[in-house]
């Protein structure tokens, strides 16, 4: 499966730091228990990944929309 492919799977996601200075991200599925634990400096440039790819959604979303209706005066 590729990342531009929808999915019927659900997971829940838990972000947070853990014990020993670390950001951990945990993903659980139906029989996915995946615990992902990050330097705080790695998960600041996830973090920002995560940052830009959300404001290059909101430009393809808004291509997709098409050109805005002309406003009559």
């Amino acid at each position: 499966m590729g990342i531009d492919k929808q999915s019927e799977l659900a997971a829940n996601l838990q972000i947070g730091p853990t014990s020993l200075g670390m950001v951990r991200i945990y993903i659980e599925g139906e029989g996915v228990d995946l615990p992902l634990d990050f330097d705080p400096d790695e998960a600041d440039e996830i973090a920002e990944e995560l940052r830009a790819a959300a404001e290059r959604a909101r430009a393809m979303a808004k291509d997709n929309r098409g050109p805005e209706p002309k406003k009559r005066k």
